[in-house]
């Protein structure tokens, strides 16, 4: 292998956690950033809401964060790792701040800090309502400033696999294969969006890293904890579904149901403000009573100046499909938003894989417990991604570290039959979509898991059909494997109950 293959660190992804892995990684370590797309092409780029975080803040705490936190996440989070996220939450924020994020401002020079659903307190620092695209930008420039990093968009990791002292990775470049080395690497690999049909996820979110963990032998945790998020616009024609942000309804916008009627009365005290996974779940139930799929967000209400100002790129993306936030009520409907589970990690992000690091959606820290509170995502990516950097850059580095190895690719394979990532995501979406249904479970896990198979044994072209395909046939086989268990269980409960 050459030797300008060889890597101290390669980091998968460049969504906020994979920058701020860089940024944080000794200028002394020689690190690839692997993009599988253009750098601008990531989760992160899409966050509409913001950051949420105690920063100078007097009248809130990290403790309140934390409640808030535990609340929304059904008490299922790790207590360590939660402490860690609310209580690191003011050096992240501090160092955006530092690299010139432009977070909104009152009119007395503080930072405006917005309120969103299951937050007690007004902690979200945002940039109107394109917060991630601002801290992404900000954070690519600091990246772009660093001699010691180098940067491959537009490159398919096809394969990766643990050698000794390190991990070779197999990268697909304008059609020609390569293999490169390192001695620690990170997955920053995003979310798992793409196994869904409609999803608000960019269209490079297909559990590939989750996969690749996976198939090297990492503990996978919780991944049908699944985030659905209860206000995507429905225009119900494309696959990737533009957010209304959870932020709209934090400054006051209702939702209401195909009679125009508010709903939430009947099913949460804390009305649209309630978390994620309950406003989702209203929805269903409400699609159930009145037998219609018809719901709006309405803020028509509110000053309309003001909306046009606080959500200039919602106003102005759901002008292009024909509505006017602030006189028409948009129609909305759940649909995949964020994974909470993922590659199991500790506190710095290591995985049980020794050298293997994973940060952001792909990871699993525990801090979300069952379901995300609005705008912990990137503070997370952030955090754990610092201290997965740092504790690299005390790690022993061998300096003849040259692995020997070759990814084998038939030319002549064939490429894999269209339609089977179609069939995945309409497996997905009606086994597990918001709430599983128990009678489409069991058979659709059994047909991803015969999908699963038949990619994995098979011959094929190892291109980006094939990636893609393989990665969501192993997640959606994970998640349903997990979905099936929980299931047995609570029959197992139910009848011993009635019992």
């Amino acid at each position: 292998m050459g030797g300008k293959n060889i890597y101290d660190v390669i980091i998968v992804g460049a969504g906020a956690a994979g920058l701020s892995a860089a940024i944080n990684l000794s200028e002394k370590l020689k690190v690839l950033m692997i993009c599988k797309g253009d750098m601008e092409l990531c989760n992160s780029n899409l966050a509409q809401g913001g950051i949420a975080g105690v920063y100078n803040s007097p009248s809130d705490s990290p403790e309140y964060h934390k409640h808030d936190t535990f609340v929304a996440g059904g008490f299922e989070n790790d207590p360590a790792a939660t402490d860690i996220l609310v209580n690191e939450a003011k050096i992240d924020i501090g160092r955006l701040i530092e690299l010139g994020v432009d977070f909104d401002k009152t009119p007395d020079g503080d930072y405006h800090r917005t309120l969103e659903g299951g937050h007690g307190m007004h902690r979200i620092f945002h940039h109107a309502d394109a917060t991630g695209h601002e801290i992404v930008v900000k954070l690519q420039a600091a990246v772009r400033k660093l001699k010691n990093i180098d940067i491959m968009d537009n490159a398919l990791l096809c394969n990766m696999k643990r050698v000794n002292g390190g991990f070779v990775f197999d990268i697909l470049k304008d059609e020609k294969y390569e293999t490169y080395a390192s001695q620690y690497a990170i997955l920053c690999t995003g979310g798992i969006g793409r196994v869904y049909e409609f999803t608000t996820n960019s269209a490079i979110a297909t559990g590939d890293g989750i996969a690749f963990a996976y198939n090297m032998g990492a503990v996978i945790k919780h991944l049908s904890y699944i985030q659905f998020h209860p206000t995507a616009f429905n225009n119900k024609q494309t696959r990737e579904c533009f957010l209304i942000s959870e932020a709209v309804r934090g400054e006051g916008a209702y939702l209401r149901n195909c009679f125009k009627e508010r709903f939430m009365q009947n099913y949460d005290k804390r009305l649209e403000l309630a978390p994620r996974d309950v406003v989702s779940h209203s929805i269903i139930f409400e699609a159930k009573r009145t037998g219609s799929d018809d719901f709006y967000i309405d803020i028509t209400h509110k000053d309309s100046e003001f909306i046009k100002k606080r959500f200039p790129m919602i106003y102005s993306n759901l002008l292009k499909a024909g509505y006017d936030l602030t006189k028409d009520l948009v129609p909305i409907f759940p649909c995949q938003h964020y994974l909470m589970g993922g590659i199991n990690v500790d506190s710095f992000a290591q995985t049980s894989v020794d050298g293997l690091y994973a940060c952001g959606e792909c990871s699993h820290t525990g801090v979300h417990g069952n379901n995300r509170l609005a705008s912990n995502s990137l503070l997370e990516a952030l955090v754990f991604s610092r201290r997965a950097a740092g504790q690299i850059n005390e790690r022993r580095f061998d300096p003849h570290f040259n692995p020997e190895y070759t990814f084998k690719h038939d030319e002549n394979a064939p490429h894999i039959p269209k339609g089977l990532r179609t069939e995945i995501r309409a497996i997905m979406q009606k086994a597990y979509f918001v709430m599983p249904d128990v009678e489409a479970l069991f058979p659709g896990f059994e047909q991803v898991k015969e999908i699963k198979r038949f990619l994995d044994k098979g011959c094929f072209r190892v291109d980006k059909d094939y990636v893609e395909a393989r990665s969501l046939a192993t997640v959606a086989y994970i998640i349903l494997k997990e979905a099936k268990q929980i299931a047995s269980e609570n029959a197992e409960i139910t009848s011993s109950h009635a019992r």
